[in-house]
């Protein structure tokens, strides 16, 4: 890692670390609604899983989408007061830019599915090493997606609209991809719930209990939304520069 690099990551990590709405929203929010539900629940089972482990992936998923979109916010608020104009004329490197914002995200994600693991083994979730390992992985890759949308709404919205656009958003992929429980087991719902990144990051901890991962479709549900989300956000992005 470059200089550069490494101190404007430095940079964004003490700026987003000293955030109360990080701590509300990304840590305490999911993990106060995991002992909420999961708890009275411990013993039961849903789809053949465990309900605190069930409730610990979708709580993971939820809390990690928020986590690396919040990047969204930050960039939202950067363009209102100018602070990316003044960026652009320095030596730094848009790469540099859009890197640190994208690796302070995932540090936040880490710490919120940290916990939420931790939080999972006080209810029992018992797991073998390599199915930790398999989930947590599964779990960083179905991230990509929904870190380049938060870039693509930092570009697109204002500050008082980023946070009521990126709760809602959050919420709906969170909801149809079964964060809070599974809105069908057939039909056209789950047909189109398979369609979304959210599902597949819901269903990481599922697919590790086997030790497979995803199947071919959940790989290229991520990648297409990952492709197609980049195109958009690099085009928004060059649109938005050109205009200052």
């Amino acid at each position: 890692m470059s200089t550069a690099t490494a101190t404007y990551t430095r940079y964004e990590m003490l700026r987003t670390f000293r955030s109360t709405r990080f701590f509300i929203f990304s840590l305490a929010f999911p993990i106060i609604l995991y002992f909420l539900v999961a708890g009275p629940n411990r013993d039961q089972e849903l789809g053949g899983i465990s309900f605190p482990l069930y409730y610990m992936t979708g709580m993971a998923a939820w809390g990690s989408m928020m986590a690396v979109m919040a990047s969204g916010a930050r960039i939202a608020g950067e363009r209102q007061v100018g602070w990316n104009r003044q960026l652009r004329i320095t030596p730094l490197p848009t790469r540099v830019y859009f890197r640190a914002k994208i690796m302070t995200g995932y540090a936040m994600a880490a710490i919120t599915v940290g916990l939420l693991y931790l939080s999972g083994l006080l209810l029992g979730v018992r797991l073998p090493a390599t199915s930790w390992l398999t989930m947590t992985g599964l779990i960083l890759v179905g991230l990509v997606p929904f870190a380049v949308l938060g870039i693509l709404l930092g570009h697109l919205l204002t500050v008082d609209s980023m946070g009521p656009a990126m709760g809602g958003i959050t919420a709906l992929f969170a909801l149809l991809g079964g964060a809070w429980g599974p809105l069908a087991s057939s039909g056209a719902i789950h047909d189109l719930a398979q369609l979304l990144p959210s599902y597949w990051l819901v269903q990481a901890g599922h697919s590790a209990l086997d030790g497979d991962g995803w199947p071919l479709k959940g790989w290229l549900v991520i990648a297409i939304w990952t492709a197609g989300l980049t195109r958009l956000a690099v085009r928004v992005y060059r649109r938005d520069t050109n205009r200052v």
